[in-house]
């Protein structure tokens, strides 16, 4: 055995990154490509700028803080005619661009049309909604060609007004000449309205009684939110619960009816101004909130005395240092948040496990004894769209939720394929679907447990079926044989293709990053099926976009009662303790995980770990956070998924104090011919030895987090390989990717991340659908 724990890590070089931008919106023929021609000069970039039928594509080349300082200046300082409707980067490999050009417009494209996301609504239309002399005054439907739902209404293409649920609808002669005028910003803008021929707002009783209508029925539902009430809102692409973020008898009165009892809700907050009294904002965080996107934001939240206002009690997102904001997006949320001031819970509109509501008679029945008003309209939802969820680390987005302002914007292939269907994982589910170049990412449809899942993952796969006329030749699924989507895909008399999970995930990134080749892909979470029969999560696999080896993975330990310890981390922290001590683990009756069961429960388990009953045996990392959670006696019990592994990052503190020693040995006829193992046996029992001393909770978190990014930089060392791919639901952790990236670089190692397709489950369908046409065109 060779020991690899290092302590401390080097300072983060400065090097030259590359960022590719895609801009579409009204950004052609209005002196686009000079401006950012001018800006990249000004800042010293290199790289190009070209027009195509799909819109603006940029690339340039610097130290990652020029980058960043030319995307927000783009968006600030663009020509007054442009307007951007979606700017997607992603940070990728520099290939040394001798300087800045304007290059030649590329021709002909795609044969497939993009259907555009829902975005937020523009600075003109909020302009017109609050001027009193306007005659979309106080319209909560207001868009254009600029802004507004997309993929919300589209039933069929070619986007015209009859494929779109604004059908119903006709055009009265003012917006109809809008519509028809060339230089008009509506022109042709499909769910063009106004309050003469557009949808109207209701507000009805909980049996569905009309109350009021229009603009009163909004004012009505922000007194009863203002009250106290619970009052659920039809928007965008489907409903949000609603309540008073400072009042905390209306927080518990949601969290008891929703039976959601500790997970954080996210918050709505009135503007910019109120975001910063209650949170910190970094500039990209800021330009987040502000862009056409707008998706929940994950921001540190300030200390009480910091807030300068009535601040967000900590029940609204219970033992969190950070609070999911999101601001108005659509004029109905503008109007209602403008009528308010306040912050407030704006929470989805289904129970547990379910898909969003979207339609206002589902509603009435599902959200039947949680909501005490619904404020609806008459615009039909065609699709669920719930709001995305980001974060940044490392200076980047990093999408943990794919919907509404992303979905369904594709990631681009080197070359077209076939045509494959991926049904992705059981857990937030999305799916995916190539047609030529192109691979179409679904919104979040969530975890497939209940019949309203089945029937949302269903709908989804026909919508995006019909939406790109694509007949696929083979359906890429899981390994897992009990997974519903597996079940599905089984049952449409299609070719399978069954792509481990864990391989899924690190395709799915070397996707987003170009990347092609052998990497070491890192990829670390809660459940993956395993070839071998075992519960995978702690996997370094050697890949290449058609297949992988496994090089090393974590040391595997039982988990008594299976997936009971999904729920139950003091399961899998008696399991770790059980691996390493043996029934000795037993007299550390003072251990928390230990202390939190009866004595014959205790018995019990004894006799399942030394019979080796109902006690599957796991490699996965996120049941070693878990463990260590449980046993640093944080959380013995989940209320949601991920919650002890969420608590050990968040009491993580900067101690200083080095990793935790650990040994990478090579594997034996146990561990199936793995060439190496790394175990977690010493960093358990110096846990053991801090927790005896009294070391604070806080070093122990940390030193915890600085030994797994050793762990990396070991193996990876051992691999050989200079790119590292990181990804799994693990590298949500934001202190676990930035040792990580920052230890791996300081070694010489090149690591990459996810930035706009999730490292969790939701960015698993995109792995599958590119493995599937790489082996195509390798006949496989």
């Amino acid at each position: 055995m060779v020991p690899l724990a290092q302590e401390g890590s080097e300072r983060r070089q400065k090097v030259i990154s590359r960022v590719q931008i895609t801009i579409r919106g009204a950004v052609q023929g209005v002196g686009f490509r000079p401006f950012v021609y001018r800006l990249a000069t000004d800042l010293g970039l290199k790289g190009w700028v070209l027009n195509s039928p799909q819109g603006v594509f940029i690339e340039a080349e610097a130290e990652k803080e020029a980058l960043d300082g030319f995307i927000l200046r783009l968006e600030k300082e663009k020509p007054r005619p442009a307007y951007i409707r979606s700017l997607e980067f992603s940070y990728l490999d520099p290939v040394r661009y001798g300087d800045f050009e304007i290059r030649e417009s590329r021709g002909g494209g795609e044969t497939v049309t993009l259907v555009l996301p829902d975005i937020a609504a523009c600075g003109e239309c909020l302009a017109e909604v609050f001027n009193p002399a306007d005659r979309r005054h106080l319209y909560p439907f207001t868009n254009c060609t600029n802004c507004g739902p997309r993929f919300s209404v589209i039933e069929s293409l070619p986007y015209d007004r009859p494929g779109t649920s604004m059908k119903k609808f006709p055009m009265c002669p003012a917006c109809m000449k809008e519509y028809e005028n060339p230089s008009d910003r509506r022109f042709h803008a499909q769910p063009n309205a106004c309050p003469e021929c557009g949808p109207q707002l209701e507000l009805w009783s909980a049996d569905g009684a009309a109350i009021a209508s229009r603009h009163a029925a909004l004012r009505q539902a922000a007194a009863a939110i203002r009250d106290g009430g619970i009052v659920a809102v039809k928007g965008l692409g489907g409903f949000h619960l609603m309540a008073d973020a400072g009042n905390e008898a209306a927080i518990a009165l949601l969290r008891t009816r929703k039976h959601r009892s500790e997970k954080p809700f996210a918050l709505m907050l009135p503007d910019l101004q109120a975001v910063k009294r209650h949170c910190e904002v970094s500039p990209m965080e800021e330009r987040l909130l502000l862009s056409p996107e707008s998706p929940i934001v994950l921001l540190r939240r300030r200390h009480r005395a910091e807030a300068q206002s009535r601040p967000v009690p900590d029940s609204a997102a219970p033992g969190n240092p950070f609070l999911g904001i999101m601001l108005p997006y659509t004029p109905l949320h503008h109007i209602l948040m403008k009528e308010l001031g306040i912050p407030v819970v704006a929470t989805s509109g289904n129970l547990a496990d379910e898909p969003i509501c979207i339609d206002e008679k589902e509603a009435l029945n599902r959200l039947a004894g949680i909501a005490d008003l619904f404020l609806v309209h008459d615009r039909p939802i065609v699709r669920h769209v719930d709001d995305s969820i980001v974060r940044v680390i490392l200076g980047r987005e990093l999408v943990l939720r794919r919907a509404r302002g992303y979905a369904p914007l594709p990631l681009r292939m080197k070359r077209s394929s076939p045509s494959v269907l991926a049904v992705g994982a059981h857990l937030k589910n999305t799916v995916a679907l190539t047609a030529a170049d192109n691979i179409f990412v679904s919104q979040h449809i969530g975890d497939l447990e209940t019949r309203e899942s089945s029937v949302a993952f269903h709908g989804v796969i026909s919508s995006f079926r019909r939406l790109y006329g694509a007949d696929p030749v083979q359906i890429a699924v899981d390994m897992h044989p009990d997974y519903l989507s597996t079940r599905f895909a089984k049952s449409q008399g299609l070719p399978l293709h069954e792509v481990q999970h864990h391989f899924a995930h690190v395709v799915s990134c070397m996707m987003e990053n170009e990347l092609s080749g052998t990497v070491l892909g890192v990829s670390w979470d809660g459940t993956g099926y395993g070839p071998d029969g075992t519960v995978w999560g702690g996997e370094f696999l050697l890949a290449n976009e058609t297949s992988y080896s496994r090089f090393a993975c974590l040391r595997r330990f039982p988990l008594p009662g299976g997936a009971r310890a999904v729920m139950e981390p003091r399961r899998a922290a008696i399991g770790l303790l059980h691996e390493a001590l043996g029934d000795a683990a037993f007299a550390h009756a003072s251990l928390a995980p230990l202390a939190s069961f009866a004595g014959e429960e205790l018995a019990l388990l004894q006799r399942m770990l030394a019979r080796r009953l109902h006690t599957p045996m796991t490699s996965s990392a996120g049941r070693l956070f878990d463990a260590i959670s449980s046993i640093a006696g944080l959380r013995q019990v989940n209320n949601f998924e991920g919650q002890a592994a969420m608590e050990l990052e968040f009491a993580a503190i900067q101690s200083g104090a080095g990793p935790y020693p650990f040994t990478v040995a090579e594997g034996k006829a146990g561990e199936d011919g793995i060439p190496f193992v790394a175990d977690w046996e010493a960093l358990l029992r110096s846990i053991l030895e801090d927790l005896g001393a009294g070391t604070p909770t806080g070093v122990i978190a940390d030193r915890f987090h600085t030994t797994l990014a050793e762990i990396i930089v070991g193996v990876a060392r051992l691999a050989g390989e200079p790119r590292v791919v990181l990804t799994g639901g693990c590298f949500q952790n934001k202190i676990l990717t930035e040792r990580a990236v920052q230890r791996l670089e300081a070694e010489g190692f090149r690591p990459y991340w996810h930035q706009r397709i999730p490292p969790n489950d939701g960015g698993i369908a995109p792995g599958q659908a590119a493995v599937a046409a790489h082996s195509l065109h390798e006949g496989d």
